[in-house]
C-alpha cells in the first residue's frame, strides 16, 4: 500500500485517523501499532513475521543493554549490544544480500568454466532496511546513555512500525523520538499543519515525479549506442528530477502524516540541488541517512579526530557502506565510492560546506552550485542503471555527438511532461518553502499561509484526481 493510492487516501488513512482520535490516550499507540502491522501486511504479507521477528530480538537486546549498564556491568552491555548487532545484520544481510552475494559467486565461478551454486532467490522485506537501522539505533542510545529504554512492548514497536515512515523512512534516530512515544499532545495546529505537508509531498509526487517518469524510464530504456548527447542529458536530468520529487514528496508525507497524529518526524531535504559542494549535497539530501552514518558509523570509526589518512578512509568507508545501503548490485557500491571520492577531494582542496570559497554572496555561489548539480547528476546515472554495463554505456552516450532523440522519448516529451521538467529543474531558484515544505516553526508568514492554501486548495485536489485515475506510481528510491 503506497500513500499515492485509493485504497490508502480512501479507505486505510481515514479510518486509521478516526480510531486513533477516538480512542482512548492510553490505547492510542496501541492503535497506531495495529494499523501500522495492517499496512505492512497490505503490501508484504507473511514476511511480516521477519518484522516482527526483528521487533521481538531488539526489545529483549534492548532491555538486557539497559539492565546492564544500570548494574555498571560494561562487559554485559557491550555483549548485548554486540547480539543487537550482530543478529541485525545477520538478517539484513540474509535478506537484502544474499542474492547479490550469490549471483556474484556465481558469476565468478563461470568465468573460469565452473558450475555455478545452486540457488532459489530469497523474497526482500518491504523496508528492512529502514527498520533495521531504527532498531540499531535504540540498541545504540540505550547502550550510549542517550535514552531509555522503552518499558511498553507497544511504545518500542511502535517505534520501528510506525507507518509514515516504515517503508522508506525518513530515519529517526531514537533519542530524536522516544520521549515521543511515551507521551505527547495532539493539537489542531498540528493536524492542519500535517495536512498541509501531506498535501504538498501528494503534489510532488504524482504531480511531478510520476508526470516526468516516463521522460527517463524512456531515456533508460533506449539501447546506449542509441542514444546522442542530447537525448542522454535529457534522460539523466528527468531521473534527477524524478528521484528528488519522489523522495522528497514521500518524506513530506511522511512527516504529514506524523503531524497527525501528534508526532514531528526530522526533516529529511533542504533544497539538495542547490548546495555549493557534494560535501553541502549530503547535508541536505536524505538527511536523516547522513546523520544515522555519521553517528553510528563514521564517529565510531574515528570520524576526523586521527590523521587526515584515516578520516579519508572513514569516509570512504562511509560512502561505500551507503551506497550498498541503497541497493545490491554494483552499481550501487560504485555510487557510494563514487560520492565518497568527490568528498575526499573536497576535504583535500578545502572544500566545505558552502564551496572553496566559503560562504559565497550572489551570483559567486551560482559557479559552485553548477559544478555540484552536474556532479551529482551524473553519479544519479550510476544510481539508475541496471548494471556497470549499461552505466559506461550511459556516460559513452552523453560524450556522443549527436541532437536526435528516439521515438520513445519524443513521445515521453509531451507537453505536461515538459512542463513539469522544467519546473523540476527550476526548482532550486525557488523559495525554501516551496520546495522543502512549510516552515513549521513559523507558520504565520504570509507566504506560508498563501502556500498553504494553494497545498490545500489546488494541488491537493489535482493531485486526487490524479490518483483516481489511477496515474500514480509506486515510491522507486530505494531498492527494498
Amino acid at each position: 500500500m503506497v500513500f499515492s493510492s485509493v485504497t490508502f487516501l480512501f479507505f486505510f488513512l481515514p479510518v486509521v485517523l478516526a480510531a486513533y482520535h477516538l480512542a482512548p490516550r492510553r490505547m492510542r499507540n496501541g492503535v497506531l501499532v495495529a494499523a501500522s502491522l495492517v499496512f505492512y501486511v497490505w503490501g508484504a504479507g507473511a514476511i511480516v513475521f521477519a518484522l516482527l521477528g526483528s521487533v521481538a530480538a531488539n526489545y529483549v537486546a534492548g532491555l538486557a543493554i539497559e539492565r546492564a549498564v544500570d548494574r555498571g556491568d560494561r562487559t554485559a552491555a557491550r555483549r548485548a549490544l554486540a547480539f543487537g548487532i550482530v543478529i541485525n545484520l545477520l538478517l539484513l544481510g540474509w535478506f537484502k544480500y544474499a542474492n547479490f552475494g550469490v549471483a556474484t559467486w556465481n558469476g565468478a565461478l563461470g568465468a573460469f568454466g565452473f558450475s555455478g551454486v545452486p540457488w532459489a532467490g530469497i523474497v526482500l522485506p518491504i523496508g528492512i532496511s529502514f527498520y533495521t537501522f531504527h532498531a540499531l539505533s535504540y540498541l545504540m542510545d540505550i547502550h550510549r546513555g542517550t535514552a531509555r529504554h522503552l518499558v511498553s512492548p507497544i511504545d518500542y514497536t511502535l517505534y520501528i512500525t510506525f507507518f509514515p515512515q516504515l517503508i522508506a523512512g525518513p530515519i529517526v534516530r531514537f533519542h530524536e523520538i522516544r520521549d515521543q512515544l511515551v507521551e505527547r499532545r495532539e493539537t489542531v495546529d498540528a493536524f492542519a499543519a500535517g495536512i498541509y505537508r501531506f498535501s504538498l509531498g501528494l503534489g510532488k509526487k504524482v504531480l511531478i515525479a510520476d508526470t516526468v517518469a516516463p521522460v527517463a524510464n524512456a531515456a533508460f530504456g533506449v539501447p546506449t549506442g542509441e542514444l546522442s548527447t542530447l537525448a542522454a542529458a535529457i534522460g539523466v536530468v528527468a531521473y534527477a528530477v524524478q528521484l528528488y520529487f519522489d523522495f522528497s514528496g514521500y518524506s513530506d508525507m511522511a512527516l504529514g502524516l506524523a503531524l497527525m497524529f501528534g508526532i514531528r518526524l526530522p526533516e529529511n531535504f533542504a533544497r539538495p540541488y542547490a548546495a555549493r559542494s557534494v560535501t553541502e549535497f549530503w547535508r541536505r539530501w536524505h538527511m536523516s541517512l547522513s546523520r544515522w552514518f555519521r553517528d553510528y558509523l563514521y564517529v565510531p570509526l574515528g570520524g576526523n579526530r586521527g590523521t587526515s589518512l584515516a578520516t579519508y578512509r572513514n569516509l570512504v568507508i562511509v560512502f561505500l557502506v551507503t551506497g550498498l545501503w541503497h541497493g545490491a548490485n554494483w552499481t550501487f557500491i560504485l555510487w557510494g565510492g563514487y560520492h565518497g571520492v568527490l568528498l575526499l577531494l573536497e576535504r583535500v582542496a578545502g572544500v566545505g560546506r558552502r564551496g572553496a570559497g566559503g560562504a559565497e554572496p550572489g551570483d559567486r555561489a551560482i559557479p559552485w552550485r553548477a559544478v555540484t548539480v552536474i556532479l551529482v547528476v551524473l553519479g544519479w546515472v550510476l544510481f539508475r542503471a541496471p548494471t556497470v554495463e549499461n552505466a559506461v554505456g550511459y556516460y559513452a552516450a552523453l560524450l556522443r555527438p549527436g541532437l536526435e532523440l528516439p521515438l520513445d522519448l519524443r513521445l515521453a516529451l509531451d507537453p505536461v511532461a515538459t512542463i513539469c521538467l522544467v519546473f523540476g529543474v527550476g526548482s532550486v531558484l525557488l523559495p525554501r518553502s516551496w520546495v522543502t515544505g512549510l516552515r513549521l516553526e513559523d507558520p504565520s508568514r504570509t507566504a506560508d499561509r498563501a502556500l498553504r492554501l494553494v497545498a490545500v486548495g489546488v494541488v491537493l485536489p489535482a493531485a486526487i484526481v490524479l490518483v483516481i485515475a489511477g496515474s500514480f506510481s509506486p515510491f522507486l528510491y530505494f531498492q527494498f
